[in-house]
């Protein structure tokens, strides 16, 4: 079966968006955080919070186990 990326219902803070490429790539959510944090100071802050927003938008919300 394919993977596929969704943003996380359980492992967010503000949109789910780094808690499901944690889910994505099998790593802990706090270490896609902190490489998303350095990604964003070394990039002057509006790329990533542009590519962040366009993610937020675009990949689908992850559908309750309930």
């Amino acid at each position: 079966m394919a993977k596929t990326l969704y943003r996380s219902q359980t492992k967010k803070i503000l949109g789910g968006v780094c808690g499901g490429l944690a889910g994505y790539l099998d790593t802990d959510v706090n270490v896609v955080r902190l490489l998303f944090v350095g990604a964003t100071l070394l990039t002057a802050v509006l790329p990533m919070v542009i590519f962040y927003l366009i993610a937020w938008i675009i990949v689908p919300m992850e559908k309750s186990s309930g």
